[in-house]
C-alpha cells in the first residue's frame, strides 16, 4: 500500500495516525533500496584499517545470475574489467563507463584464473584445456604449457606474473574432479605450484609440499609469495614464502590459518596489506578477509552475502576492489591501490 498525501485527506485522522506510527511507509525508496553511510558492510577489526576505509563508498553489485564467478582481471586502457563464468564455459567483461554486461568469450575451455602479463596480455588458466595460455593482441590463443615432463596439467587455477616476465600459477585440479567446471579425468601429476620461465618457455616445479594450492599473489616488492592451501584433508591456511632470485621459494611458513573456512584467490595493495577472498564458513565470514603483512594481522573484513572467490585491484587509479562472489561481481571503492601490474 502507497501512503501519499491524497490518501491522507481521503482517511482523515485515522490515516494520519496510521503514518505516524509508521513513516517508514510514506515513501517509497526504490530497489535496491540506499545504502546508509558508512557501509556497515565493511568492518574495521584493527584501528589500522580505518585508514583505507572510505567512509561514503560502499560495496556495490555489478553483476549477477552467473554459476561460479572466478578470475576477474581490468584492463585499465580499456575501461573494463574480465572475468570467468566457470560453469558457463565462458569470459564475462563489464565496462566502467557504462555498467554494461557482455560476453567476452563465449567458449573459455573453462576458464578459472585470469592476469595480465608485462605486455599487457590477456593469461588464463584453463581447466577445460588443462593448460595455461596466453591471448595475443589480435584474439589468437598461445598455449604457454599443458604438460610437465610429458604428462597433462591437472587444472591450472590461478597465476601471477613476476616483473622479470616469469608466470606463477597453480594446479590443484579442481576441474578435473568433476564434469561441472571442466571435464573429469584422472591425476597425472602432483598438485603443483609452477614457474613458466619468461625465455626458455620452460616450467620448473616452484613448489610441491600443498594439498590444494590455490589462490597467490607476490608482495609489492617481489620478495614474498603468499599461496593459500585448500586443503582437502589438513589446514586450510595462506602460506608465505620468500623468492629467491625471482626464481624459485624457500622458508614456508604460515601466515594466516583460515579456519573455519578458507582464502581462495589474493592480491596485495601497494602498502603490503593482503585482500583475500574468502568462504565456506557462512555468514560473518564470506567476503573479504584483510590482514597485515606483519605476521598476518587481521586488520579488516568486506562482508559479502555469498561466498567471495577471487579479487583484483582497477579502476582508473587501482584503488577499486573487485570482488567474484559465488553468482555475482561486487566492487568497492577503497584508501590505498593495488601493487600488481598492470
Amino acid at each position: 500500500m502507497k501512503i501519499d498525501r491524497r490518501w491522507i485527506l481521503r482517511n482523515g485522522a485515522a490515516a494520519a495516525a496510521t503514518l505516524a506510527a509508521s513513516p517508514v511507509l510514506a515513501r517509497d525508496w526504490g530497489d535496491p533500496p540506499p545504502v546508509r553511510y558508512p557501509d556497515d558492510s565493511v568492518e574495521v577489526l584493527d584501528p589500522s584499517f580505518a585508514k583505507y576505509r572510505v567512509g561514503n563508498a560502499n560495496v556495490e553489485r555489478l553483476a549477477a545470475g552467473l554459476r561460479w564467478a572466478e578470475g576477474p582481471v581490468y584492463f585499465r586502457d580499456g575501461g573494463y574489467l574480465i572475468w570467468s563464468d566457470i560453469p558457463n564455459n565462458r569470459l564475462m567483461r563489464w565496462t566502467e563507463e557504462t555498467g554494461a554486461v557482455s560476453i567476452f568469450r563465449p567458449v573459455s575451455n573453462y576458464t578459472n584464473g585470469n592476469t595480465r602479463d608485462r605486455q599487457g596480455r590477456l593469461i588464463s588458466c584453463e581447466h577445460g584445456g588443462r593448460r595455461v595460455t596466453r591471448t595475443e593482441y589480435d584474439g589468437t590463443v598461445t598455449v604457454l604449457m599443458d604438460r610437465y615432463e610429458g604428462k597433462r596439467l591437472n587444472a591450472p587455477n590461478d597465476a601471477v606474473v613476476h616483473s622479470d616476465g616469469g608466470i606463477w600459477f597453480t594446479d590443484p585440479g579442481y576441474g578435473i574432479l568433476g564434469d561441472y567446471e571442466g571435464g573429469k579425468a584422472e591425476f597425472e601429476l602432483p598438485r603443483n605450484v609452477y614457474r613458466i620461465d619468461p625465455v626458455s618457455g620452460k616450467a620448473a616445479v616452484v613448489a610441491g609440499d600443498f594439498d590444494r594450492p590455490n589462490g597467490l599473489c607476490f608482495s609489492p616488492d617481489e620478495k614474498k609469495l603468499y599461496i593459500a592451501d585448500t586443503s582437502d584433508k589438513g589446514p586450510k591456511q595462506i602460506r608465505v614464502l620468500d623468492v629467491v632470485d625471482g626464481k624459485t621459494l624457500a622458508n614456508a611458513r604460515v601466515f594466516a590459518d583460515m579456519a573455519p573456512g578458507l582464502a581462495d584467490g589474493m592480491r596485495t595493495d601497494v602498502d603490503g596489506n593482503v585482500w583475500a577472498a574468502a568462504g565456506w564458513a557462512g555468514e560473518g565470514f564470506d567476503g573479504v578477509h584483510i590482514f597485515s603483512p606483519e605476521g598476518g594481522k587481521p586488520i579488516g573484513k568486506i562482508h559479502l552475502p555469498e561466498i567471495c572467490s577471487n579479487v583484483c585491484f582497477g579502476g582508473a587509479r587501482k584503488n577499486r576492489l573487485f570482488m567474484t562472489g559465488s553468482t555475482s561481481l561486487y566492487s568497492l571503492y577503497v584508501n590505498t591501490r593495488g601493487a600488481q601490474v598492470p
